[in-house]
């Protein structure tokens, strides 16, 4: 497996040097800040990623005041319990994107988010105390547990909510097969845990959180 100071030099070559490499670093928050998001903040995230999955992401922005509105604040103690009545509403409400199975993912991750909140005390201390070492266990979950949060959706809500985290690009991935990391893009389980594992290494090595590792491979690759 390629060192991360090779790919690191790659990057900041292609990039103008370190100093320029540094400045397209995405923000990381520690625990305690996460910690302090309230959970309706972390549904409000989820939905914003759904929405934006396959669509253009500057119409969900543009309208998002309307979502806010439309969706009282994302409350996951209100939407976890959206009646027929209020999923018809929310369907024909042109303030938002009347996708219907898109608006049937807020009651179901909202009911998500108060599982979490039973089992650690709040969501936001599940997702700040998740060790980083297993994020594909993160991931994992999200799968399983949630509705549309597999794949890359689950991986940018989690990278926008400042979470220390990957996300498998198109352009990781070239990274990560040109590192010798897996030989094709990752999908498998198999690839996915090889995937964690050299992202532990090169943290080991650099210091640097999963975050910067992951924005470096992506601008390592032509």
């Amino acid at each position: 497996m390629t060192p991360f100071a090779e790919i690191r030099e790659r990057a900041e070559a292609r990039k103008g040097g370190a100093a320029a490499l540094a400045e397209l670093m995405p923000p990381v928050k520690s625990p305690d800040e996460l910690r302090r998001i309230p959970d309706r903040r972390w549904l409000a995230g989820m939905t914003k990623r759904i929405f934006q999955a396959g669509f253009v992401w500057k119409v969900i922005d543009n309208k998002w005041d309307g979502f806010e509105a439309a969706f009282e604040g994302f409350d996951p103690k209100r939407l976890a319990y959206l009646s027929d009545d209020d999923m018809d509403r929310l369907v024909s409400d042109e303030r938002i994107i009347r996708n219907g199975q898109k608006i049937a993912t807020v009651p179901h991750n909202a009911g998500l988010l108060l599982e979490l909140a039973g089992e650690h005390g709040s969501a936001a201390a599940c997702f700040a105390d998740w060790p980083d070492e297993d994020f594909g266990g993160l991931l994992d979950m999200l799968k399983r547990r949630g509705k549309r949060l597999g794949g890359n959706t689950g991986q940018m809500f989690l990278r926008f909510m400042g979470k220390d985290s990957f996300v498998l690009s198109g352009d990781v991935a070239r990274a990560l097969i040109a590192a010798g990391v897996v030989d094709k893009e990752p999908k498998s389980k198999r690839d996915l845990a090889a995937v964690q594992d050299a992202f532990n290494a090169w943290r080991a090595e650099s210091g640097w959180p999963m975050t910067h590792i992951s924005r470096t491979l992506a601008m390592s690759v032509d």
